[in-house]
């Protein structure tokens, strides 16, 4: 299975893996799925970080590279994810989701959040 983590299940996995589901925690353990996280989230947790909204036990550059360090791999934001914005249905205003949303859509990969508001899109959801 192809897994995008939502900027709060990478943060949680990594962090406190117990606020996870055990069916989460058990497909992000897998060596046999592929885990992705995308840059659009590298950049959300950068902002929180910098307007002092999240605090880290490392800094974001560190907690990434060991995350990729394990195999998580870094998802880029195309063209292509921007543009799959405008078909998208106007059910969730945060625009770091309606982007994970729409790269998740065009990579075929399945979402792997606890956000409600994401379930009124048509996209592969996992928790």
């Amino acid at each position: 299975m192809k897994l995008l983590l939502d900027t709060h299940t990478f943060l949680w996995f990594f962090d406190t893996p117990e606020k996870l589901s055990p069916v989460v925690h058990d497909a992000l353990s897998d060596p046999a799925n592929a885990c992705f996280l995308s840059v659009v989230s590298v950049w959300e947790i950068q902002i929180k970080t910098r307007l002092c909204k999240l605090s880290l036990s490392q800094s974001v550059e560190d907690a990434i590279r060991l995350a990729v360090d394990d195999g998580l791999q870094i998802l880029p934001a195309e063209l292509s994810h921007v543009f799959g914005l405008a078909g998208l249905p106007e059910h969730h205003n945060d625009p770091f989701d309606r982007l994970l949303i729409a790269q998740a859509l065009f990579e075929h990969l399945t979402l792997v959040t606890r956000d409600a508001k994401i379930r009124e899109y048509p996209v592969p959801l996992l928790w």
